[in-house]
Parts: structure tokens; C-alpha cells; sequence
């Protein structure tokens, strides 16, 4: 029998869920009431009168929210981190990731990674809107192969996935938000396995959009109330799905049912706080608004290139996202990102295809276009850190110039 419940704090419990167990017997209960939706706040108050905690059916109601949910049978408070204070991050750091593997020596295999991930996540997408089981394994051995790429080579697999960007939001959009999470979690010194989880949960961030209309998801305009509750209704749909697989853990579920929550309140589905939020919600936020901003979305002609969307999403730090996790972002993934199109101080272009650490500003390019912006006939790579006479000065969005980004290293 499939299992659909979570057991969550009393705190937790809302109008709208249906409560399936108590840690009691429920002949315990002054007034009738065994499997039900709760439907009052008398019913509410009469739960956590006599009970310390509940079990909730995420098939049969509203999803409760992931800070109140209890892990294990041994515990009786969600696991956390001892606080959500500035440096909780540090707390997860346990190893300190080298380059084992040049971008030239990793990029036959990051082309491998890609194609397998790629079918893998095609795959999954196409099997659920067709009401199909989800094979959870193969999306995890994707993860593995994903995961092992980014940690011997932090850049190499995010250049094969920028380069081969196509018009399909939804596999794009999963590919690389997971990868974003991989390079995000070396960047704080993760263990693999939570590398892995923050991968995972990158992966299928939206797996509850697969039971949304195409028509919403590709809706031009404003949306009216009912489309809103709808379009975020793929959260609480997400939990749904996954709630069922034992071998995916709580952090990656927790993760995906926080990722639109902001610092503020103002996300959903719960309107948490900061504090309140997982770390790897709070992570995945900012990792997701990123990727978005960036991409080609099918209800928008709006892109902002890789700068612009870092730009902003700095502005954003300290209201919608916790500032010092934008600011660890940022040092992860560079304010040119791998990946973007580059002007120089000489009027050539070139495309980022590494960070240099601590020197944001003077990333590793590949020289594309002459001042005159006309193609140079070989490719030349620069370490701008090596050149003080060499700076970046504007980026630009993908296309710019005419130029095709799948046609440069692939």
C-alpha cells in the first residue's frame, strides 16, 4: 500500500487537511472524529488539546508545511540546523572540493552527462503527463553522473548546457536549475550525497507542473485568481507525487514544497519567513528565480543575460532571499557567469567559460568577435586575471550578434 503520510507538530495542522492517524486512539477524543478533513478551528484546538502530533494525507488534502514536518518516529521536532542565523551554511560545510579535472579534460564527458540527464528528465516528464509511474531511480543515477561531473570540474557541464539550450522550458529549465544546485552545493562544501539531494530537487523542482494545463503554463497576459491558485497549486502537487517514494528523502521534499516561499512572507504556499524556511527552500529560491530570469519562458519575451539576472537578484537580497546566500551564490557561480556573452574594453566578444574565484570581475573567456564584431577564424582563450589591461564591460543575451552558442565547443 502506498504511503501518503506525514506526520507533522500540532502547530502545523490547518482547515483543509485530512488528518488519517493521531498518536493516540482516537476513542481517546471527547467528541467523534477518526479520518477526516478538518473542516473548523474547534477541531483544530480539540487536536492539540489531546495530541503532540498527527498524521496527514497529502493525497487527501492541503499539504502541510515542510518546518512543521516530524522526519522520523524518533523524533518529535523537524530536523534542523540549529537556526536559520547568517552562517548556517557553514554548519553544513564538510569538505573543501579541488579541481581534479581541466574544462578541456572534462568536456567530453559533460557532453555525455548532458545527453543521459537530458533523456532522463524528457523521459520522466513525458511518462507523468501521460499518468505513467515515475522512475525515480533513473532520475538519481542521472543526479550521480551529474554530480561526480560538477565536482571534478565546477564549470564544464553548466558551459554544455548553456551552449545547448533549446526552446523546451520545462526540460531546460529542470536541466539547469539541478545543475545550479550541484555547483551551488560544491561552492558551500557539501557532502556528495547532499550535493546530490540539492541536484535531485533541482531536477524535478516542478514535477507538479506535469498535472498543469500547457495552456496556463504558456498563458501570455495576467492571470486571473482561479489561474493563480491553480499555477501554484504544482507545489502542494509536487508533494503529492514524491510523498510516496521512500528513497527520496524529507530535505529534497521540504525543499520542493518551500522553493517559492521569499524572506519576507510574501511567497506561497504558506507565506513562511525566512527563518522558517529549509535551508535547501531557501537555496533552491534563489537558484530557481536565477534560471528563470535567464531563460527563454514561453509566456514572456523577457530574458535578462546571466549579469543582469546576478544584478538582480543581489537588489533582491535581504527581501525575497536571505542576503548572505545571494552574496554565496554569487561568489559561486561569478557575476559573468559560465556561459555568458561578454563585451571587452576592446570591443571584442568572447564567452565566459570559467570563474576565477575570488576575481569576479575577471573571469576566463574565449575570444569569438573582433572589435569590428566579425569572427575571428580560431578561438582564443584568456585568462582575464592574467591581463590587466583587458576588462569586461557589457554582457549580452544569448543570440546577440548572431551567434550561435552550439556551434562554438560542440
Amino acid at each position: 500500500m502506498v504511503n501518503t503520510e506525514i506526520k507533522i507538530k500540532l502547530e502545523g495542522l490547518q482547515i483543509g487537511m485530512y488528518v488519517s492517524r493521531i498518536d493516540r486512539a482516537w476513542a481517546e477524543l471527547p467528541i467523534k472524529l477518526e479520518g477526516v478533513i478538518i473542516k473548523n478551528n474547534d477541531e483544530i484546538d480539540m487536536l492539540r488539546r489531546y495530541c503532540q502530533s498527527v498524521y496527514v494525507d497529502s493525497s487527501k488534502g492541503r499539504v502541510p508545511a515542510a518546518m512543521y514536518w516530524i522526519v522520523n518516529e524518533k523524533e518529535e521536532e523537524p530536523k534542523k540546523i540549529v537556526d536559520h542565523g547568517k552562517n548556517e551554511y557553514e554548519i553544513l560545510r564538510k569538505e573543501h572540493y579541488q579541481e581534479t579535472e581541466s574544462l578541456d579534460g572534462e568536456l567530453d564527458t559533460a557532453k555525455e552527462v548532458y545527453n543521459e540527464v537530458q533523456s532522463r528528465i524528457s523521459q520522466t516528464f513525458d511518462d507523468l503527463k501521460q499518468n505513467k509511474a515515475l522512475n525515480i531511480s533513473a532520475l538519481k543515477d542521472a543526479v550521480n553522473i551529474t554530480v561526480n561531473s560538477v565536482v571534478r570540474n565546477p564549470t564544464a557541464l553548466k558551459l554544455v548546457m548553456e551552449l545547448q539550450r533549446n526552446d523546451n522550458y520545462s526540460y531546460n529549465h529542470a536541466l539547469s536549475t539541478s545543475v545550479w544546485c550541484a555547483q551551488f552545493g560544491r561552492h558551500l562544501g557539501l557532502e556528495k550525497k547532499s550535493i546530490a539531494d540539492l541536484s535531485l530537487g533541482g531536477l524535478i523542482l516542478d514535477i507538479g507542473k506535469t498535472i498543469i494545463p500547457d495552456a496556463l503554463l504558456s498563458k501570455r497576459g495576467r492571470l486571473n485568481n482561479d489561474e493563480i491558485k491553480l499555477l501554484r497549486s504544482h507545489v502542494d502537487e509536487a508533494v503529492k507525487i514524491l510523498i510516496v517514494f521512500e528513497d527520496i528523502s524529507y530535505d529534497v521534499i521540504r525543499m520542493i514544497s518551500s522553493h517559492h516561499e521569499r524572506a519576507n512572507g510574501s511567497g506561497y504556499p504558506q507565506g513562511l519567513l525566512n527563518k522558517d524556511i529549509p535551508i535547501y527552500g531557501r537555496i533552491a529560491g534563489i537558484v530557481d528565480s536565477f534560471d528563470a530570469m535567464t531563460s527563454k519562458r514561453p509566456f514572456t519575451d523577457r530574458i535578462l543575460s546571466p549579469h543582469e539576472a546576478i544584478s538582480q537578484l543581489y537588489d533582491l537580497r535581504g527581501k525575497l532571499f536571505q542576503a548572505d546566500l545571494v552574496e554565496q551564490f554569487i561568489q559561486a557561480v561569478g557575476l559573468y557567469p559560465t556561459g555568458s556573452l561578454v563585451e571587452l574594453n576592446t570591443g571584442e566578444i568572447a564567452v565566459v567559460t570559467a570563474i576565477n574565484g575570488l576575481k569576479r570581475l575577471k573571469p576566463t573567456i574565449m575570444l569569438i568577435l573582433d572589435k569590428d564584431k566579425l569572427p575571428y577564424d580560431d578561438f582564443k582563450t584568456l585568462n582575464l586575471s592574467e591581463h590587466n589591461e583587458l576588462s569586461v564591460v557589457k554582457a549580452h543575451k544569448h543570440g546577440a550578434f548572431g551567434i550561435q552558442m552550439d556551434d562554438l565547443f560542440l
